[in-house]
């Protein structure tokens, strides 16, 4: 098991750290009830996890108790679950998952948790059960480049043991984001999954703050299941995207 003080220190750390760069670094639940929109949700893609590391944890920088970080940008990602209303969603499970700084999955078809071309020391997924005021928050790396899309984070947020969204965020400003095949799909609800990783105030080793707010547009209790996804389709608007991507690099 992972150091627990440790990761505390960690985040108690960045929250100091972003409290001193905006007063406002949160938002305040309710505050603008009538303004919310309900994040849109995505593909969930090809590349959950199969088979989940030993550590699941909110840091994918650090695995368990090993010394050495994983490469990337550090980036603090962190943001509140809400519903339409404003109100906080408390217990509610955060996932996350995303490529090295390889591009590289933890998934069998991606080489897997020990593959070739993975960097060992990367979580690659991490869960997060939401606080009373429903905030959530992980250390993870900026994302990078996977063959075919613009740099991405899968999210996934369950209540009550049911997914309640399957979404993914991105990059605010990334010019790749205007030729990803399944942005352009979603359209002008894709504003709502773009996020400014900025740099974290008084940090010295260049770390990133990239403020990811969900909102929710519907509960378990309302008898809504969501339908999932299928990959086998997912997999080829991928190939679709990556083929078109390799014609076009630039």
């Amino acid at each position: 098991m992972k150091n627990l003080s440790c990761h505390e220190c960690h985040r108690r750390d960045f929250l100091r750290r972003a409290a001193l760069g905006s007063a406002a670094f949160f938002s305040t639940p309710g505050a603008f009830a009538e303004a919310l929109t309900a994040t849109p949700a995505m593909t969930e893609g090809p590349f959950y996890p199969d088979k989940l590391p030993l550590d699941t944890d909110n840091d994918l920088v650090r695995i368990n108790d090993e010394i050495t970080p994983a490469i990337g940008a550090i980036t603090h990602l962190h943001g509140t679950v809400t519903d339409l209303k404003g109100n906080p969603v408390p217990n509610a499970r955060v996932e996350i998952w995303q490529v090295d700084h390889m591009g590289a999955y933890i998934h069998s078809k991606d080489g897997g948790l020990n593959g070739p071309k993975r960097d060992g020391n990367f979580q690659g997924f991490g869960r997060f059960m939401t606080a009373r005021d429903g905030r959530y928050y992980f250390r993870t790396i900026k994302p990078v480049l996977y063959p075919g899309r613009t740099p991405h984070i899968h999210v996934a947020v369950y209540r009550k043991g049911k997914r309640a969204l399957t979404t993914q965020c991105f990059i605010d400003g990334d010019q790749r984001n205007a030729k990803d095949g399944l942005i352009k799909r979603l359209g002008d609800p894709a504003k709502h999954l773009m996020v400014q990783f900025k740099p974290l105030p008084e940090s010295k080793a260049g770390e990133l703050s990239a403020e990811f707010n969900i909102v929710l547009g519907f509960t378990p209790d309302d008898g809504h299941d969501e339908p999932l996804p299928n990959l086998e389709s997912d997999r080829m608007t991928y190939e679709k995207a990556k083929k078109a991507l390799e014609e076009d690099p630039e």
